[in-house]
């Protein structure tokens, strides 16, 4: 599962990497400080590049709520939620059927672009997080969809049964976020792609070699430690807790 992200780019970055502009310049500053720990049960807004207007990075929620909700209601069906996910990941494998997800996946696709993000190891009953990011410190695609309420835009992180790469890091629920492949990642928001090309674009396997996976502090999963800040992304080495 992809629970944790970060995001540190600039949005001048972002624009230049994939061509496109920001939809609400008056959001520029915020979106400039860099989120070293973006806690997605918070819901925090981040940025998207939506299917329906492919030219421009939008602000959205993170967790996606059933387009029958009003914008009233999207914090108390969080709180509903938390028991599901909080809508926070979608299983790939359930997109056709899910009654959220099969009403945005022909239409409402997403690429959320991150700087990396973690994921839990287990290790004799312990959880510790890796940081999981490009090699060449360059951003990340994953593949989401979303949905609109009223002006609302929320969204949630496709996933899919885990590499052998994270069928070790994420050894306990062997589960990873669906990576886009840079060549191919603007296909995934073509009007014209079917079930066939949608599946196609999910099963390709992301070359691991483009990776750096590392352990980092345990602070990550402290509800009383403020950890969005740099050094959360700083490795930390613990005994015997290794995928080598």
């Amino acid at each position: 599962m992809c629970f944790h992200t970060s995001q540190t780019k600039k949005v001048l970055e972002l624009e230049n990497r994939y061509d496109v502009s920001l939809s609400d310049s008056y959001a520029r500053e915020a979106y400039d400080i860099p989120r070293y720990h973006l806690n997605g049960f918070t819901h925090p807004h981040m940025l998207i590049i939506p299917q329906e207007k492919s030219s421009v990075l939008a602000h959205a929620l993170w967790g996606i709520v059933p387009q029958n909700k009003d914008s009233e209601e999207i914090s108390d069906y969080y709180k509903e939620a938390v028991r599901f996910g909080g809508g926070l990941n979608a299983q790939s494998e359930k997109l056709q059927e899910h009654f959220i997800y099969k009403k945005s996946v022909k239409s409402r696709r997403c690429i959320i672009p991150v700087t990396g993000f973690f994921e839990p190891h287990e290790y004799e009953g312990k959880k510790y997080p890796y940081f999981i990011k490009d090699k060449n410190d360059d951003v990340l695609s994953l593949a989401g969809i979303y949905t609109i309420i009223n002006q609302v835009v929320t969204f949630t992180i496709l996933t899919k049964p885990a590499s052998p790469l994270f069928s070790k890091i994420h050894n306990k629920k062997n589960r990873q976020p669906v990576i886009l492949d840079k060549d191919f990642e603007q296909n995934w928001l073509r009007a014209d792609l079917n079930e066939g090309g949608i599946n196609e674009l999910i099963n390709l396997n992301y070359n691991e070699n483009e990776l750096k996976a590392y352990t980092v502090s345990r602070d990550l999963f402290s509800p009383l430690i403020n950890s969005d800040s740099p050094s959360i992304m700083e490795e930390v080495k613990y005994e015997g807790v290794s995928i080598n």
